[in-house]
């Protein structure tokens, strides 16, 4: 990712509003951030809060950088009364906590409270192909941040503890899914980059530039990080699925849902379909979505109209291009649908 892309991401901050700019009612999520300290990182990681806003504060947009739209917010109100689903959400690669702006404010809007990480060694200006495979720390930050959340009165008290969901897209899909249950092979991934042709995978790229040694991966790559305070997860576009062992496979039981971005233009390294890792065969209760004409980039938020030509201009990845026919808006709108669907919001 070039320099000038990182520094869109990093300038994606909190801008504030004047209520006349941008008026919008009591429906616009409120939006906080924490500081989470846990052993197993060195410093504090970042973390951000979305939920339904019981007062008005003053306006914010959340997420909004030379690529792409933002989303507005209402700043730290205090949060509407009532308990309400809690969302822990995970990042892909190379993401950072309010990167899906669009999504996590969506779901604030139909009732939940969604909690956000920056992953370190996988989050926006300090992306590493190697860091990225340590998946028990992408794990331990959403599992440590779960745990300060409920320690803070200003929220504690709001949250429906029966009804605590990961939520993750991408490298944030297989997150989502490890705190779950899942677990991941390290034996396996070796011999599924093992080939010239096999290589050509997306993932397997991305890893190998990094000098990513596929026979010997972290041990965190395979930990067991299930979280028993998760009842339900949501994997959008989820990686490494074709490395999932069988016995986690079998032990599954909380409902899952996965969703597939695209059908020709969809990302073969996500798919998990048939033609794919068919992880949506081999899970007891799964729910499978694919949304098409898409790819795996129209997860992202709208892009503003200077957006393609400046990633042109870097020669950077299209995340501005959607196949032919898509709206990225209304697969937006499908997926919000879909996910409060299942998570019953």
């Amino acid at each position: 990712m070039t320099r000038l892309l990182i520094a869109a991401l990093m300038a994606s901050l909190v801008t504030p509003m004047m209520a006349q700019s941008d008026s919008p009612d009591i429906g616009v999520p409120g939006y906080d951030r924490m500081d989470v300290k846990s052993p197993h990182r060195a410093w504090p990681i970042a973390a951000s809060v979305w939920y339904p806003a019981g007062s008005k504060t003053y306006f914010a947009r959340i997420g909004d950088n030379p690529i792409w739209h933002g989303m507005p917010v209402l700043q730290a109100p205090r949060v509407a009364e009532g308990k309400h689903p809690l969302i822990l959400f995970s990042h892909g690669s190379g993401g950072n906590m309010d990167g899906m702006a669009w999504l996590l404010s969506g779901l604030a809007q139909e009732g939940a409270m969604v909690l956000a990480v920056n992953h370190p060694g996988s989050t926006s200006g300090d992306s590493s192909p190697r860091r990225s495979m340590r998946l028990d720390e992408r794990a331990q930050d959403l599992s440590a941040a779960l745990d300060v959340l409920l320690a803070e009165p200003a929220f504690a008290s709001y949250v429906d503890l029966n009804r605590i969901y990961s939520v993750g897209f991408s490298l944030g899909g297989a997150t989502a899914l490890n705190l779950a249950g899942l677990q991941f092979d390290a034996s396996a991934y070796a011999p599924y980059c093992g080939s010239s042709a096999e290589m050509q995978r997306l993932d397997c790229q991305f890893f190998a530039k990094g000098g990513v040694d596929f026979a010997n991966l972290p041990a965190g790559f395979s930990a067991d990080m299930r979280d028993p305070r998760v009842s339900k997860a949501v994997a959008i576009d989820p990686a490494f699925t074709y490395v999932a062992t069988e016995a986690s496979l079998s032990a599954m039981e909380l409902p899952v849902q996965l969703i597939n971005l695209g059908d020709e233009a969809g990302l073969a390294a996500s798919d998990v379909s048939a033609k794919g890792s068919d992880l949506a065969a081999k899970l007891g209760d799964v729910d499978y979505v694919t949304l098409a004409p898409a790819s795996h980039f129209t997860a992202l938020p709208e892009c503003k109209p200077q957006g393609a030509a400046i990633l042109e201009e870097e020669q950077d990845d299209p995340i501005c291009t959607d196949p032919e026919g898509a709206d990225r808006k209304e697969i937006h709108r499908q997926m919000l649908a879909e996910i409060a669907r299942f998570l019953e919001l």
